[in-house]
């Protein structure tokens, strides 16, 4: 990728990729690994149906593109592609219940615990594992709004943009996500001190 493409915003990209299809590879190049993370941190796939998932992802954006809708955002779109191609596959395999966290900075963890405050005395590794466990646990639906919110670091908005839910729910399932994720703790019986 060149420099001036790294310069290019979303929408300038989408629009050179709808006038010369070699530009794709670079939209491609910039949403590859967050996609791999973001689809990783909601399912636990081998890397195999990962690469699969997100295959599917990029054939679907190419097809697609000239539907983009210019008054969203690029990157809402693309993650909502993500998000459909992930609960496609959970529906396919029957394993809604799992999660495969393996990718968690500090800097993560910190934005977590900060809202939710039941794991505040524990050691990074012991957060760590504690959050795997936890999320592990979740429903789907919260899983994936704290995902969203605190791993891929997505505003209300484009939260809504990704569910296809009003941005009044998106906050509603949120503070349900915490409360649900400090609940599964107090449920875990899990030793703070």
């Amino acid at each position: 990728m060149s420099t001036k493409i790294v310069e290019k915003t979303d929408a300038e990209l989408v629009e050179l990729a709808l006038e010369n299809q070699a530009y794709f590879s670079d939209i491609v190049y910039r949403y590859q690994t967050k996609l791999t993370y973001y689809i990783r941190r909601l399912s636990n796939f081998p890397d195999e149906e990962i690469e699969d998932i997100l295959q599917d992802v990029f054939i679907k954006v190419y097809k697609n593109l000239n539907d983009f809708d210019q008054s969203l955002k690029f990157s809402s779109w693309i993650y909502r592609i993500t998000h459909n191609e992930v609960i496609s596959k959970y529906r396919k395999i029957k394993q809604q219940n799992i999660i495969s966290i393996e990718i968690l900075t500090d800097d993560i963890l910190n934005k977590l615990e900060h809202e939710v405050s039941i794991v505040e005395t524990l050691e990074n590794n012991e957060k760590k594992e504690i959050i795997k466990q936890v999320l592990a646990l979740m429903d789907l639906k919260y899983r994936e709004v704290l995902v969203l919110k605190y791993f891929e670091e997505l505003d209300y908005k484009e939260i809504s943009d990704v569910l296809k839910k009003p941005t009044g729910t998106i906050a509603t399932l949120l503070n349900r996500a915490k409360k649900q994720f400090n609940k599964t703790c107090i449920d875990l019986n899990l030793k703070y001190e």
